[in-house]
């Protein structure tokens, strides 16, 4: 049996995206969410997650230079990384997929630095999804570490 790697699938504005759900703790509605002042433009605020207060980041934001339209389908994907846990505010959690290896192709994107959370695009029939890598994503956000910080003194 050929390698599978299970992802969650995800819309921004019009794209598709993937996150390996060993990153995924939970999708969650949008809602508690509370604003925090002086903070980047991609973070909309905080929520309390299974006890953890966790950042919100407006992935169209960061996609697209533009904030998220309110919308009954937005979900919030809660994702662990080694140094921080965040969620990641999207148009719609769409469905968890058993990709083959052989479907998963390098990007090229990569070596482009502000994009370099891109790391595959899943070529199916009549889709590409671009794979992202949280880990790396998170740490390409300009001020990241004084929300780490931030995030470290409010535990």
């Amino acid at each position: 049996m050929e390698d599978q790697n299970k992802v969650v699938v995800f819309q921004v504005a019009q794209g598709e995206y993937a996150i390996s759900i060993d990153y995924v703790i939970s999708i969650e509605k949008e809602d508690g969410i509370r604003e925090v002042p002086s903070l980047p433009n991609y973070i909309v605020g905080i929520k309390k997650v299974r006890n953890e207060l966790i950042p919100i980041i407006d992935l169209e934001q960061v996609l697209y230079n533009r904030s998220i339209q309110e919308r009954d389908q937005n979900k919030l994907i809660v994702l662990k990384t080694e140094k921080l846990a965040y969620a990641v505010l999207v148009s719609d959690a769409k469905e968890i997929l058993a990709v083959a290896e052989e479907n998963i192709k390098q990007a090229g994107l990569a070596a482009y630095q502000k994009t370099s959370y891109f790391t595959g695009v899943i070529n199916l029939d009549n889709r590409l999804i671009m794979m992202m890598e949280p880990a790396v994503l998170i740490n390409s956000l300009d001020g990241i570490k004084e929300i780490k910080e931030y995030m470290n003194n409010l535990t």
